[in-house]
């Protein structure tokens, strides 16, 4: 994966059988400035032929796609010795789908009822070394890593938190970007940046995604408690 800068565009291939929707997305995620599509390609095959050329940062591809799917493709690339980030844009919001794709190595999981703002944060996250999920997945990510103790022993360093982080925390178990964290609480961007490291460093956790796992287990904990 290319190193990236502040200022250098995100170089994506798209990978998609339908002409319009890929197009369309092309249009959308260049509009937004801090992407270039640097390849469109309408199956796994062509992918890989363009890869090469392409040279990209991030590979978005659809899951079921003729003649072998968005996994194929996938396994392809790692076999062939590239090691960028994968993302799923799919339809499909099935449980079993979100597990194959995260099994197979898949950096990303998302819909493509998403805003196209939220699919380039997931992007750009992506490129920063953080596994992505569509907001709508949390519960279904949640119900695949549920059957370990890892939220119960964590589960007393919520009260590390300061009651800005719980706001914030609990922004993040709704799926929210940071830019729409922002938003809702009327803060800057970077400082939603700055609690969100904190959060992670506190919970001693990886990625925005596990905190978000974390925040709906808890969440889900409590309820249970209280029936």
């Amino acid at each position: 994966m290319n190193m990236q800068t502040e200022t250098a565009a995100i170089r994506v291939l798209l990978v998609d059988d339908h002409t319009l929707f890929r197009k369309g997305l092309a249009e959308l995620l260049e509009q937004r400035g801090t992407i270039t599509v640097a390849g469109i390609a309408g199956s796994g095959d062509e992918a890989c032929r363009m890869l090469a050329e392409a040279r990209p940062d991030v590979v978005i591809t659809d899951l079921n796609m003729p003649p072998n799917g968005g996994l194929t493709l996938l396994r392809q690339l790692v076999a062939d010795g590239w090691h960028g980030p994968v993302l799923i844009l799919t339809v499909s919001d099935a449980e079993e789908d979100l597990a194959a794709a995260l099994q197979a190595g898949a950096k990303g999981y998302l819909l493509k009822d998403m805003e196209p703002e939220d699919v380039v944060d997931a992007v750009q996250r992506a490129v920063r070394g953080e596994t992505v999920v569509a907001p709508a997945m949390t519960l279904k990510l949640v119900n695949l890593l549920q059957g370990g103790n890892a939220a119960a022993t964590k589960a007393d360093t919520l009260k590390l938190l300061t009651a800005r982080e719980h706001e914030i925390l609990q922004q993040l178990s709704q799926g929210l970007s940071n830019k729409a964290i922002a938003r809702v609480l009327d803060i800057s961007h970077d400082t939603v940046k700055l609690h969100v490291k904190h959060i992670l460093a506190k919970l001693n956790l990886s990625s925005r995604v596990e905190a978000a796992v974390f925040a709906v287990e808890q969440k889900a904990a409590g309820q249970a408690r209280r029936n």
